[in-house]
């Protein structure tokens, strides 16, 4: 079925070694599609990774760094963190934090410790954990997938100088009221893109075959949605996994005001992915 809600799918911590962060994980072709979830005072330590980063907030406050631009942020703030830059978001003292959190596929969720080299290869989630185990009880990590310090000759690819600005505020509060007009409104990355809308009225998004795979979930309101052959009425924090080539409708009936966004890879990454599986 390509509808989902993060509530039904497991929680997993995604980078142990290095952050606080939970999160389900739905695992498309070219992305992945996460809800991260981090308790008041926790978080991640300053690190990156090879994947773009999108993240859209949904509760709480997060205290973000990216390259050396550290802010406040909270509902309906997006970020757009370009490959290997450094970054760090942490809950806010003051309350606990969930902000939906996507990656591209051409490495796992899991992070690189920002004064580390680039393993020879992306850790698991398991690896990671296994490194958090030996921490705690003081012993060594290891093993030939481990992150090698940087100060063995092999430097840090990690970004921090002359990083754009990555902080766009797509809304004031994820549930304030609609204003008049419609609202669409697409940014794009290297590697992915990400939409906001607003159907104050009737409206749809629809294709016959969709040019780019998307997950699209519903912030506030009710959308009908067809996908390929199955059908749901979606409502709010419901999910739609749409794959490439797949056709769908998404429409509101105008009844009710209706919230939600969008995101989908770009034809770059789709054709990089497809090289790496040969």
């Amino acid at each position: 079925m390509p509808f989902h809600r993060f509530e039904s799918i497991e929680s997993k911590l995604l980078t142990p070694h290095l952050s606080s962060g939970r999160a389900p994980i739905i695992e498309g072709r070219y992305l992945y599609f996460c809800l991260n979830q981090k308790q008041a005072g926790t978080g991640s330590e300053l690190h990156y990774h090879p994947n773009e980063l999108l993240i859209f907030v949904l509760k709480g406050k997060v205290n973000a760094v990216v390259g050396k631009d550290r802010r406040i942020v909270g509902p309906g703030a997006f970020l757009m963190i370009p490959p290997n830059v450094r970054h760090s978001m942490k809950a806010t003292e003051d309350g606990d934090c969930a902000y939906l959190y996507i990656k591209d596929r051409t490495w796992t969720v899991v992070g690189i410790g920002a004064d580390e080299a680039p393993p020879e290869r992306a850790l698991t989630v398991e690896e990671s954990a296994a490194i958090a185990s030996k921490r705690v009880s003081g012993g060594v990590s290891g093993g030939p997938a481990r992150a090698r310090p940087a100060g063995n000759g092999e430097a840090s690819q990690a970004i921090v100088e002359g990083v754009p600005d990555c902080y766009y505020q797509l809304a004031d509060a994820i549930e304030a009221p609609l204003r008049c007009a419609s609202r669409r409104e697409w940014l794009e990355g290297e590697r992915c893109g990400f939409g906001f809308f607003e159907f104050p009225r009737a409206g749809e998004l629809a294709s016959e075959a969709s040019p780019h795979e998307q997950f699209v979930y519903v912030l506030s309101g009710r959308l009908t949605a067809e996908v390929g052959n199955d059908r749901n009425d979606m409502r709010t924090g419901d999910i739609a996994e749409i794959g490439k080539g797949v056709p769908y409708r998404l429409a509101s009936d105008g009844n009710t005001p209706t919230r939600f966004v969008s995101v989908h890879s770009l034809a770059v990454l789709e054709e990089a992915i497809e090289q790496a599986h040969g």
